[in-house]
């Protein structure tokens, strides 16, 4: 019996990365005007203002790299949206006010920013 427990106690820990399924871009391209994301970074479909103090996201959902540093990946991005200085110290961007769907989807929005 206890063998059999031991086994079962070396599949690992349940996948707890965020999933996207129930984000909503065009309410993450709306938050990112409501959240002042516009007033440093540029973004193809908002035509003002056009921040220039961060990088252009125009095609954010190709790029391999967060800030130059983290994947790209749902879940890491959920966080770097909120909270930018907990993942990358010293950086610019500040944390954002935020809530778990807000982060979805926001985090859905900039995935989809990629050349047509």
């Amino acid at each position: 019996m206890l063998a059999c427990f031991s086994l079962v106690a070396c599949d690992g820990p349940p996948d707890r990365t965020p999933t996207l399924g129930d984000a909503n871009t065009a309410a993450g391209r709306r938050l990112v005007a409501d959240k002042g994301c516009v007033a440093c970074h540029t973004f193809p479909d908002v035509k003002w203002p056009r921040g220039g103090l961060g990088p252009s996201l125009q095609d954010f959902g190709r790029q391999g790299l967060i800030a130059g540093r983290l994947p790209n990946q749902p879940g890491v991005l959920m966080q770097f949206v909120r909270n930018a200085p907990a993942l990358v110290p010293g950086t610019a961007m500040p944390a954002v006010s935020m809530t778990d769907q807000e982060a979805r989807d926001v985090t859905a929005y900039l995935l989809t920013l990629k050349p047509r």
